[in-house]
């Protein structure tokens, strides 16, 4: 339990010492609680006294103990709701800045599924549980000690009686925990599997009706979710008994604070003023302590949920720590690079220069490592073995974030964010001006369609960009790293969703975005790769050829072979009977 309890408070950050006082102030609502067994005391000794009784003493005290407890709970539980959001709030936030100094191959061995469920179903189980956790657990058994303080005043004897049953509470407590050591992490990775089978079936949904598999599908994630029923049941069935066995403790401990009163009373050690105190005390004391103790049962999973959420920690990152730095120029060179997919070898041994403001198209058969050398180039993933230089620096000397100032990327798959179409676009530049906005939408030659959404350009798309065709979101990743301009510039096949009737102008928008930069483009049209300044043949992870494309058409290889296919397929026609 202790363990559970030092993760969360970790894991407050910046807001620790707020957690720290919410836990004061609640320990001090505990000391005014237990001003009323002073009232009390007062009340019965002028009433077995014969005395006239003192109203106004036992009023105050009762006012001053009802106010002070309202005070103290109204702060506590207001700071422990801000400890909660806001920790939950800066572990998502750090995730994700985490995430982009991770290599892709992560995002590979990891699903969707699982990174989603991280910092959705997972934080969220300790945003609404944990800090409040915290303070009821640990004010829980700070109030009921500090009630047993107040009873060691009126009688030491009974004061260790109540001590005794709070330690005897705490080893069922750590016991429950135990025993919930196997099942909360089980459970914790069941709801995992299931939010990845969930999204798997929706995303997957085109798929699943074409192939009539609805069923097959759908039995799939009801066995996920039968799983995910059965481990929470089994961490329930594991609580349980200790449930019977700290109940068991509270009625022992109580029965025996009973016991102890009437026999010392008996034994004339104990007035009758303080007999009936004890026996008032024997069945509130314990109160705070229960609740706890059930809140307590939680602190498995939230346990399983800390670690899940911290498991993103023990992934490598690639190197920070290097220096923000500008470029003397944006030649790129490649020096006997070797990369490998775990055991699948995609790059061998390959070395080449791009010098400054050309252009290099990299063509090839599939699977060749055509995506993955440009991926290198932006660092998305390390190399195995050799380096990779923009500017005579080794990339791994620039500071990520430095490094991809200096470079845009125009991908085949277009993604866009679930945002407005201006935002998307300022993606890469936050700070610019709505009229750049629409200057580079209008070179990109995606202003005219999006005047004639409902919104213009605060028309929010759907996620991925769901809501616009394939040519549409491309030219809006084209306009966004128009915005950007930065030196170098990597094109997949940046044309191809395009539709003929845009391809002559987006073409067009494609030559501004490249002039004077470095360029390196993966190309499969014949009109693309035949103006490169150079063009790198790629098979097996190799360079198979180098040249310009005169060059390499004279040559009996894979280029001519692929220059052939390009023609014969431009020189087809319909022919009709």
């Amino acid at each position: 339990m202790f363990g559970v309890l030092r993760k969360i408070f970790k894991l407050a950050g910046s807001k620790r010492n707020l957690l720290t006082k919410a836990m004061v102030i609640s320990f001090c609502g505990a000391i005014f609680s237990a001003m009323q067994f002073g009232a009390l005391m007062l009340t019965l000794d002028q009433v077995l006294s014969g005395q006239k009784a003192a109203m106004m003493p036992v009023i105050t005290i009762l006012l001053i103990s009802v106010l002070g407890k309202m005070i103290c709970f109204y702060y506590s539980v207001n700071e422990e709701t801000e400890v909660g959001y806001y920790m939950v709030a800066e572990k998502r936030v750090y995730i994700g800045n985490r995430l982009r100094y991770i290599p892709m191959g992560y995002f590979n061995d990891n699903s969707l599924g699982n990174i989603t469920g991280v910092v959705t179903t997972t934080l969220s189980d300790v945003e609404n549980s944990a800090s409040r956790c915290l303070v009821m657990v640990v004010g829980g058994f700070l109030n009921t000690f500090a009630l047993c303080l107040a009873l060691t005043v009126s009688d030491w004897r009974m004061g260790l009686i109540g001590i005794c049953g709070i330690l005897a509470y705490l080893w069922a407590t750590e016991m429950s925990q135990k025993a919930t050591s196997k099942t909360g992490p089980e459970r914790q990775v069941a709801q995992i599997n299931l939010i990845e089978a969930v999204l798997e079936y929706i995303q997957g949904m085109s798929v699943v009706k074409s192939y009539g598999l609805e069923k097959d599908n759908d039995q799939k994630a009801a066995r996920t979710i039968e799983e995910s029923c059965k481990k929470t049941l089994s961490l329930e069935s594991s609580i349980t008994p200790w449930m019977a066995v700290r109940q068991l403790v509270i009625r022992l401990f109580s029965v025996i604070l009973v016991l102890g009163a009437l026999i010392f009373y008996s034994e004339g050690t104990m007035s009758l003023a303080h007999c009936l105190l004890m026996l008032i005390a024997s069945f509130i004391l314990y109160e705070e302590l229960e609740s706890a103790g059930n809140m307590s049962d939680t602190l498995q999973m939230l346990g399983a949920s800390i670690d899940k959420a911290n498991s993103i920690d023990d992934t490598p990152i690639m190197d920070i720590e290097g220096k923000e730095m500008k470029p003397k120029n944006t030649g790129i060179t490649f020096e006997n690079v070797t990369f490998s997919y775990g055991d699948r070898k995609i790059l061998d041994n390959i070395s080449f220069t791009i010098p400054e403001k050309t252009t290099t198209a990299i063509v090839g058969p599939s699977g060749g490592g055509k995506t993955t050398l440009c991926n290198l180039t932006a660092r998305f993933w390390d190399v195995e073995s050799g380096r990779i230089c923009l500017g005579d620096r080794n990339i791994t000397e620039y500071k990520l974030d430095s490094l991809m100032k200096n470079i845009s990327m125009v991908f085949q798959d277009v993604y866009l964010f679930q945002d407005t179409i201006e935002n998307n676009i300022k993606f890469g530049k936050p700070e610019a001006t709505h009229e750049q906005v629409v200057k580079v939408a209008k070179a990109a030659c995606c202003h005219s369609f999006i005047m004639e959404l409902p919104n213009g350009y605060d028309t929010v798309v759907g996620e991925g960009g769901g809501s616009l065709s394939g040519g549409e979101k491309q030219r809006i990743s084209i306009a966004r790293a128009m915005l950007k301009d930065a030196p170098v510039i990597i094109l997949d096949e940046a044309t191809a969703s395009v539709d003929p009737e845009n391809e002559g102008e987006l073409q067009g928008a494609i030559d501004a975005l490249t002039h004077d930069k470095t360029i390196i483009m993966i190309a499969h049209r014949l009109k693309t790769v035949r103006s490169a300044d150079q063009i790198l043949v790629l098979s097996g992870g190799q360079i198979v050829q180098r040249g310009t494309h005169e060059e390499l058409v004279m040559e009996d290889g894979i280029y001519a072979r692929f220059i052939g296919e390009r023609k014969e397929a431009i020189g087809w026609k319909l022919i009709h009977g």
